[in-house]
């Protein structure tokens, strides 16, 4: 069955790249049709294996590759967007919920408001860096995707912890949180530390990357075991590692390492997507005794005000709260797009998944409302805002920043240029490499010389330069592939000589040089 699966990921995912969809929702839809097949078999995940299995690796990944600096450059706004608007979502989806449903117990209400409350930014982001949107715009989504969910999970524990006592304290609550936070922070910084240093000499690349794929669960688990946030844990590990890569990692382990990763990311979010739509129709089976009213009003209810909830908050921190830190304001197409680019996705699937059954002894049917509501809502968002978020940019104006490919092509002359100084001083030392020097000292001459940096507009003779340059170094690559490749076919070289012709030359593909 799991086989069966990937192929269906693989093959949804084949397909979204073809209609130029987002991934997520083609595997949402996917998931869904699949479900209301008869003859597949219908699965249901075990609640307490899904946030150990599938969160740990996808919050890590998104913690290794956030820039620091852009994340400082824009702290007040991510910082806003996580934790304020996570428990203002999370607050007022409760009550919406409790609305709808008055025999909702509290915990349970807002525990269902945790769940939702986090975006996920992944398909919102894959959209805009495909059409080109403003770093700053980016960057915030990136920054509060990656630290809401440890904001939405923390809150999600303390709210399952009242409804399994059937106590809550506010006070009890908001020391709970501190200390659960606390803790996850601490040892996530600890085992940061000790997998850096065992990085540090591991200099095997496939012992290095299994390593790296172990040092999520070894840092969600201890501060699991120990009464802490493991999701704080793994965000707090992945920040530090990915700050000090350059330190610990060579450019085989990047190289194999990103690839790596990148397909179990893909691998994880597309089986998520796929297993809620298997487990969709026994869902709606265990619900025929829920009145409609009820069936409909909450899911509707919770979608609403999240996405309402989102646009308020984000429209008055952005022009209520930034004159009072006398901060510019940005436009408000950009506010807007941010807000609408608040979908939902593998986190809030992972924990709805892992509610425990029997969660609300009045409510029988519970959790399989809960976990009804957080599929509409992913619904909702994700097809709905992420479908038309491409025409809403593209409406408002929303593009690149200009200054980023100037920044580039002034990034590129400056190396450039300390190469040939370099080169320079390398001559006395290798002047019987005279012909290899000259041929270096021709290459980074031409790149600083056709980096077009003072005409008026944007780069488009450069960039078109760049792009036929990639284009003949494609061409040449590929006609040596194809002569190692009839070299081997006719017996002149074996298997592993092709091999290392093809590592290299994919490599070679891989740069980015001008």
């Amino acid at each position: 069955m799991l086989f069966a699966l990937l192929v269906v990921v693989a093959a949804l995912a084949a397909l979204a790249r073809r209609l130029a969809v987002p991934q997520p929702i083609l595997m949402l839809v996917g998931g869904l049709v699949l479900g209301l097949l008869p003859i597949v078999p219908r699965l249901e995940l075990a609640p307490e294996t899904v946030l150990v299995v599938f969160l740990p690796p996808l919050l890590y990944v998104a913690a290794f590759y956030t820039s620091i600096r852009d994340f400082r450059a824009n702290g007040p706004a991510i910082a806003s967007l996580s934790f304020g608007l996570v428990v203002a979502t999370a607050a007022a989806v409760a009550v919406a919920a409790r609305l709808a449903l008055p025999a909702l117990s509290w915990p349970v209400a807002f525990a269902l408001g945790a769940i939702v409350a986090p975006p996920d930014a992944a398909a919102a982001t894959a959209v805009m860096q495909r059409l080109g949107a403003p770093r700053r715009v980016v960057t915030i989504l990136e920054g509060e995707s990656m630290l809401n969910d440890a904001t939405a999970l923390v809150a999600y524990r303390i709210a399952l912890a009242a409804a399994v006592s059937g106590a809550f304290s506010l006070g009890d609550a908001a020391a709970r949180f501190v200390l659960v936070a606390a803790g996850g922070a601490a040892v996530g910084y600890v085992v940061a530390r000790v997998v850096a240093a065992i990085r540090r000499r591991a200099a095997d690349t496939p012992v290095s990357i299994t390593v790296s794929l172990v040092t999520p669960f070894a840092a969600y688990l201890p501060a699991e075991a120990a009464g802490a946030s493991g999701v704080i844990a793994v965000v707090v590990a992945g920040l530090h590692l990915g700050r000090h890569a350059p330190r610990f990692m060579s450019s085989e382990t990047r190289i194999t390492g990103g690839a790596v990763w990148q397909m179990l990311v893909f691998l994880l979010s597309g089986l998520l997507f796929l297993l809620l739509g298997l487990q969709l129709p026994l869902i709606v089976s265990r619900l025929e005794a829920v009145p409609p009213r009820d069936l409909i009003g909450v899911p509707l209810a919770v979608t609403a005000t999240a996405i309402a909830v989102r646009f308020a908050w984000v429209f008055a921190g952005t022009y209520l709260a930034g004159p009072v830190r006398r901060a510019p304001a940005p436009p408000w197409q950009e506010s807007f797009v941010i807000s609408w680019a608040g979908m939902r996705g593998a986190v809030s699937l992972a924990a709805a998944f892992a509610l425990p059954l029997g969660l609300d002894r009045e409510l029988p049917f519970a959790r399989d409302l809960l976990i009804f509501a957080t599929f509409v809502v992913i619904l909702a968002t994700l097809v709905g805002q992420g479908v038309t978020l491409p025409v809403i940019m593209r409406r408002l104006g929303v593009t690149a920043d200009p200054d980023v490919e100037h920044d580039e092509a002034h990034a590129r002359v400056e190396t450039a240029q300390v190469a040939l100084e370099r080169l320079e001083e390398m001559r006395a030392r290798w002047g019987s490499h005279a012909e290899l020097l000259d041929a270096l000292a021709a290459r980074y001459a031409h790149r600083v010389q056709h980096a077009d940096l003072h005409h008026e507009g944007p780069l488009g003779a450069a960039e078109t330069e760049r792009l036929e340059h990639r284009q003949i170094r494609q061409e040449l690559i590929d006609a040596e592939r194809a002569a190692a490749r009839e070299m081997h076919a006719r017996g002149a070289i074996d298997d592993v000589v092709l091999r290392r012709l093809e590592r290299d030359l994919d490599l070679e593909e891989l740069r980015s040089e001008d």
